[in-house]
């Protein structure tokens, strides 16, 4: 049960940074906001024991 949620509020606030960076949902759920601006939902996951990445839309077209 993910326990750090994300308000709409704080993934409208996002604002880009020198470097990228990520909000954390919980259960490997992540915003991921670039150094221009565009923010994506990205899912961390493993396979065999080796991390992967997946993409699920940008914000705020996907929810």
């Amino acid at each position: 049960m993910p326990t750090n949620t994300l308000t709409d509020a704080r993934c409208k606030g996002a604002k880009p940074a020198e470097k990228p960076y990520k909000l954390f949902d919980g259960g490997g759920l992540h915003l991921y906001v670039s150094a221009t601006g565009s923010r994506t939902w990205r899912l961390a996951y493993r396979v065999a024991g080796k991390p992967q990445t997946m993409s699920l839309g940008p914000y705020p077209e996907v929810s």
